[in-house]
């Protein structure tokens, strides 16, 4: 055999390999010690060439399976003989070792072959999916045998062709076992459990892997009773039987006939046990499991995590660990299955001293340890863990993609967001529903409700959840009209709303003070799509109506109400009488509230300002008294902003942040600048009993204003500003960012806790309605 290099002053690379060529003048390799012919009578010289011929293939076929098809190949030439064996040796190494063109010559240049030799290689094309040339070999050999028939049969079954498989199954001059069970197993593999029902019936008797695969098929298929019926026929039961039957029972909540067959088993193994430990684990009954896994004489990893997932699963955290500590046997799922268990408890410190101990980590230890940050509020951490878990080399899946990505929907770190984002892309996620609906709820989120459009037109399969997303998040920036849109979208494309697109809907139409069609569609949500209205939806009307102002319409839905009134749609009426200035009202929701939730400190901050806005101090006393005793604390209002993926944060006065001074100055100059558009600071909105001058120098530095300051000077020209708050933005900030917008020419995007401004040019998309 010759090679031909390039770059002969580097190390070799070979770029074609001949397999036939030059045979005669390959040199041969010398196995054996030469013994003269002459020496020996014909016999034994007949007997030692072939002898030789033996060790040759052996030694061939030795190489082929550690993967050496050079070395294989150069025996193969040098050997002074070869028969069918030293060629059938070579294709099926070549074979064996994904080198389907290499087989391929060696075939086509046989002096002669045998069945074996057609075998292999039309093994070979069915091996490499290509059935078309498979099939012409068929046609094309000389002799076939069952072997030959099973090859092709099954071939086609592999790939699909269940009728063509069926067409060479019924041709076939001999059928064996495998035949038989190639065809049924099939049947039953797609779906087709009829068809593999009669296939059963037409053999007078069959094995047991025959009968259990007709069962399994039953079982596939839900069909219990079927299975059961099989089971009971059976002329002789091996141990998959059984456990196929006591499983299938398990799993499907049967648990008593699941014992009875478990109790009449004549043969229980490991498996068999498990069965019935994961069963009851599975359908809640965790002290029954508990009695069977003490039982056992003989307990896998399977059934040590099972017992450790029912108690986490019923938050017996405690007997988790005790199990968890006791295994001898942990792999990694019992370690993620821990730390889940913490994180799931909110027991995050328990959880990362279990992560940090793990011998070793998957993507599921990483998702699960990030998730228990995110679900415990520490979004950052959660964030900081995910850079970690990329640093570490860690292949990320779509629950460490979806997980990430909603964290930073829920600190509206949009930068970041979108970086996750092209690396999803570049791992293949992006079109799946699942990923795809957590990249819409972090670009509504952050924002850029453009890029969640973007979003939603490539997600391949919308569901309803997908739909949801985006008429909520239209809703929350504002734009009613376009919410509505998608609303009629989603019903043209087939998809039935539910209930929480209905909450989508009344939101749209409440945040842009469309009362007569949120009207419409409320009264209509039964009768239209079967949706019984829930508090959710009485607290959108309550919060509809009250806003337009009809607060004796909103009394009148809430005492229509077919359930008793929660403290939300009360705090929406609260939040209307404050709106509207209807101290008697606000006072009468107020005391609602405080015997449903007496520590919702926003309530009584509410009535509070309500007082303070009609000029009532004892009253805001009162309330402050109130909130002291009952130990509740008043959430203090910040605002923060993403920079170059850090955020930075602001209270109301804030001083400590490193460009305090440098805000505070362009702060000033904007002012001034305001004031000569007509700004007026709106002393009003301070609730607190102090002079005009002070109450301006309040408003002055609110944590928003801070944010915005900061932002416009560090963030490039030509992207937008996007500035998180806390609490609902105050009425003289709103009225401030409008002409800071103008004045900067900035597009300014400012989420507050209950929806968002879009604010450009001295506009808001909120039309002052919020």
């Amino acid at each position: 055999m010759r090679f031909r290099k390039v770059n002969s002053s580097t190390s070799s690379r070979f770029l074609h390999i001949d397999p036939i060529s030059d045979l005669k003048a390959a040199k041969p390799l010398s196995l054996t010690p030469k013994v003269s012919e002459d020496a020996k009578p014909q016999h034994m010289a007949a007997s030692v060439a072939s002898s030789n011929i033996v060790k040759w293939n052996m030694s061939i076929t030795k190489h082929m399976r550690n993967g050496e098809c050079e070395s294989a190949l150069r025996l193969f030439k040098s050997m002074p003989r070869k028969n069918c064996v030293s060629w059938n040796s070579m294709i099926s190494g070549y074979l064996s070792n994904n080198r389907f063109d290499l087989a391929h010559q060696l075939f086509n240049q046989m002096p002669q072959r045998d069945l074996v030799s057609w075998n292999v290689m039309l093994g070979g094309y069915v091996k490499n999916k290509n059935l078309g040339a498979a099939r012409l070999l068929f046609d094309q050999m000389p002799k076939r045998d069952v072997v030959s028939w099973n090859t092709m049969l099954s071939g086609y079954a592999q790939n699909g062709h269940i009728d063509e498989a069926r067409r060479i199954f019924d041709i076939m001059p001999v059928k064996n076992e495998i035949s038989w069970n190639a065809l049924l197993a099939t049947y039953v593999q797609n779906g087709r459990i009829e068809a593999a029902r009669r296939l059963f019936e037409l053999k007078e008797s069959w094995a047991v892997v025959s009968w259990n695969c007709l069962m399994g098929g039953y079982l596939k298929k839900r069909m219990l009773a079927e299975a059961r019926a099989v089971f009971d026929r059976m002329p002789t039961r091996d141990k998959v039987s059984w456990n196929t039957m006591i499983s299938c029972y398990a799993q499907n909540g049967e648990l008593e006939e699941a014992r009875r067959l478990f109790d009449e088993s004549p043969v229980k193994d490991v498996f068999t046990w498990t069965s019935m430990v994961s069963g009851y684990v599975q359908n809640g009954r965790v002290e029954e499991a508990r009695g069977i896994f003490d039982e056992m004489l003989v307990k896998n990893e399977v059934s040590w995590n099972a017992m450790i997932a029912g108690y986490v699963q019923c938050k017996r955290i405690d007997l988790a660990r005790e199990l968890f500590d006791a295994m001898p046997c942990k792999n990694i799922s019992s370690w993620n299955t821990m730390i889940t268990g913490y994180a799931q408890n909110s027991d995050i410190v328990s959880a990362r001293s279990l992560f940090d101990c793990m011998p070793m980590r998957d993507c599921i230890s990483w998702a699960a340890i990030i998730a228990g940050y995110a679900q415990c509020g520490n979004s950052e951490e959660a964030l900081h863990m995910f850079v970690e878990m990329t640093r570490d080399g860690e292949r990320l899946n779509r629950s460490s993609f979806t997980c990430v990505i909603s964290t930073c929907a829920d600190i509206a770190v949009f930068e970041l967001g979108k970086q996750i984002h092209g690396r999803l892309v570049k791992a293949g996620y992006e079109s799946g529903c699942y990923v795809g609906n957590a990249l819409l709820a972090m670009y509504c989120k952050c924002g850029s409700i453009g890029e969640a459009l973007d979003v939603f037109k490539g997600i391949a399969e919308k569901d309803v959840v997908s739909w949801n997303t985006m008429i909520a998040g239209y809703a929350r920036h504002g734009f009613g009209k376009e919410a509505l849109d998608f609303f009629k979208m989603m019903k043209d494309f087939g998809i039935k709303p539910d209930d929480v697109t209905m909450i989508g809907v009344l939101s749209a139409c409440s945040h842009t003070g469309l009362v007569d069609r949120g009207m419409e569609y409320f009264y209509s949500m039964k009768v239209d799509y079967g949706i019984v209205a829930n508090s959710k939806h009485y607290t959108c009307m309550i919060d509809l109506l009250g806003r337009a102002g009809r607060l004796d319409d909103a009394q009148d839905l809430i005492k229509s109400m077919p359930f008793e009134p929660d403290a939300a749609t009360w705090g929406a009426l609260l939040g209307a009488s404050r709106m509207h200035g209807n101290t008697e009202l606000g006072e009468k929701a107020a005391e609602n509230i405080f015997v449903l939730e007496p520590w919702n400190a926003g309530m009584y901050v509410l009535l509070s300002n309500l007082y303070a806005a009609s000029g009532r101090w004892r009253d805001v006393s009162e309330m402050r008294l109130k909130l002291r005793d009952t130990g509740t604390r008043k959430v203090p209002g910040y605002s923060w902003v993403e920079v170059q993926n850090k955020i930075h944060i602001f209270s109301v006065g804030d001083s400590t942040h490193p460009d305090s001074a440098r805000i505070y100055a362009f702060l000033e100059d904007l002012e001034l600048r305001m004031k000569h558009e007509g700004y007026v600071v709106a002393t009003k909105l301070v609730l607190h009993d102090v002079d005009e001058e002070e109450k301006a120098h309040m408003l002055k530095y609110h944590s928003e204003k801070l944010a915005v300051a900061f932002a416009i000077l560090n963030v490039p020209t030509g992207r937008p500003i996007r500035v998180i708050k806390n609490l609902r933005v105050c009425g003289d900030c709103h009225t401030a960012i409008k002409l800071i917008s103008k004045i900067v020419g900035r597009s300014i995007i400012l989420r507050d806790n209950n929806r968002f401004h879009h604010f450009t040019d001295g506009i808001c998309t909120c039309g002052d309605y919020w």
